[in-house]
């Protein structure tokens, strides 16, 4: 069952990857947009279906990642600098709840 899904996986990575780099005939920035939301498609998954809860802890800052560069590309894109702004904030809250989340899983509270 597992080889069977990696498979049907790469099948469909590759298929997109072909779509949105070879076919659409779009700006690099969109292409780049799309794949940004296409990996957090699979962050998401492993944020609802993780198999224990450091894997959903590291999805959750791998999203936070992704939205710093989705937020990069958004200012890009309409060429106002505030998106960046936004992104420095959203990096430094991700690393504080972070550092949280591994405080709370190893289980000390917060105040230690």
């Amino acid at each position: 069952m597992r080889p069977l899904r990696w498979l049907v996986g790469l099948i469909g990575i590759g298929l997109f990857v072909y779509y949105n780099f070879f076919v659409y005939r779009g700006p690099l920035l969109f292409k780049l947009i799309q794949m940004n939301l296409f990996c957090a498609l699979f962050v998401l998954y492993r944020v609802l279906a993780g198999p224990s809860p450091a894997d959903r802890i590291v999805a959750v800052d791998i999203l936070g990642i992704l939205i710093i560069g989705l937020l990069a590309l958004a200012g890009l894109h309409y060429r106002q600098h505030f998106f960046m702004d936004i992104a420095l904030i959203w990096a430094l809250l991700s690393f504080i709840a972070s550092l949280a989340f591994a405080k709370i899983l190893e289980g000390r509270s917060l105040d230690d």
